[in-house]
C-alpha cells in the first residue's frame, strides 16, 4: 500500500461523522443515509484501499456471482399460515394448599406495633385490615408500616419470626 493511502486511512480515525459523510460522497460519488462513524470509516477505507490497490478480480466477481445466484434468495416474505381453529388445551385444577404459617379463615391476629395493637382477620381470600381486604399480609404490613417487610415476620407467623 503506498504511504499516501496509509496517511488517508489514518486521517480518517480523527475524522468527525460528518467529515466521514463528505469524504464518503467524494470517494463513491453519492451521499450515505449512515451516521455510524465506525461504519464509514471502514467502507472508506476499504473504498480506498481498492481505488489504490485494485478491486476484485474479474474471476473473483463471476464466483460471487454463481453463489448469489445458487442462493435461493427470498424476494417475498412467506404468506402467514391460516389460523387453525385449535381445540383448548386441556386443564388440569390444581389443588390449592393453603401456606402451613397461616391460620385458618376467620382467625384475628394480633400485633403490638408502635404501642397500638394492630389486628387482621384473615379471610378465605385475603385479608381486613381496619375494613380495608388486602390480597397479602405483606400488603398489610406494607399499609401499617409505610414500608416494604414480609408479611409473615411481621406478625411473628411461623419460622424464625415466632421468637422473637
Amino acid at each position: 500500500m503506498s504511504l499516501n493511502v496509509m496517511k488517508e486511512l489514518a486521517a480518517l480515525g480523527r475524522m468527525t461523522v460528518k467529515e466521514l459523510r463528505d469524504k464518503y460522497a467524494e470517494v463513491f460519488g453519492e451521499e450515505t443515509p449512515a451516521h455510524n462513524q465506525t461504519w464509514l470509516v471502514r467502507r472508506i477505507a476499504w473504498r480506498l484501499q481498492a481505488l489504490a490497490e485494485g478491486d476484485l478480480s474479474e474471476r473473483a466477481r463471476q464466483r460471487a456471482a454463481e453463489l448469489a445466484n445458487d442462493a435461493d434468495l427470498r424476494m417475498n416474505p412467506p404468506k402467514a399460515l391460516p389460523v387453525a381453529a385449535a381445540e383448548p388445551a386441556a386443564t388440569k385444577v390444581l389443588p390449592f394448599k393453603p401456606d402451613d404459617r397461616l391460620p385458618p379463615p376467620g382467625t384475628l391476629i394480633t400485633r403490638e406495633y408502635r404501642g397500638e395493637t394492630v389486628q387482621v382477620k384473615v379471610l378465605p381470600n385475603g385479608f381486613e385490615y381496619e375494613g380495608q381486604v388486602y390480597r397479602s399480609l405483606s400488603a398489610v404490613a406494607k399499609a401499617i408500616t409505610g414500608s416494604h417487610c414480609n408479611g409473615y415476620f411481621f406478625f411473628r407467623l411461623g419460622g424464625k419470626g415466632d421468637d422473637r
